[in-house]
């Protein structure tokens, strides 16, 4: 890739785009969901509830070629809002050029804009590849995740 991807929010016309790639993600975290779910959460990306996630892409040459969520809340250490980066993909083919430090340095961006302190996501032990960026870009902590059975 010889030039920067462009960093934008995601717009109505993405739906087919936006679908491939979450579609993406989702299978490489060996999870599938029903159509309602990415009707309902292709809508709340595109509304303006502060509560709803936000959604920017990666565009290359007129392609998404990777997409974030990400969501502002509160919490209970802090008096400002947080910012939780939930999904975060690149296209294979363009990993390792830079567009998945492009998209979380965006994020960081909004987080500053909208005063939010702190960044933070998750991610599986075993995705080797995405957590050499993310030993760049962020501070691994010793926080393990629980959940209801």
């Amino acid at each position: 890739m010889t030039q920067a991807p462009r960093i934008r929010p995601l717009k109505p016309e993405d739906r087919p785009s936006w679908d491939l790639l979450w579609r993406a993600y989702l299978e490489f975290y060996e999870t599938a969901l029903p159509d309602e779910v990415y009707d309902s959460t292709f809508a709340r990306l595109l509304g303006d509830d502060p509560q709803d996630f936000s959604c920017l892409v990666a565009e290359l040459d007129g392609e998404l070629i990777g997409l974030t969520h990400f969501l502002f809340h509160r919490h209970a250490w802090k008096i400002e809002n947080v910012c939780y980066l939930q999904d975060l993909y690149a296209s294979p083919h363009v990993r390792g050029t830079g567009v998945g430090r492009a998209l979380i340095e965006a994020v960081y961006a909004e987080a500053d804009r909208k005063g939010a302190p702190d960044v933070y996501w998750l991610t599986q032990e075993f995705n080797h590849t995405a957590r050499q960026l993310y030993d760049r870009v962020g501070q691994l902590t010793p926080f393990l995740k629980y959940r209801r059975p």
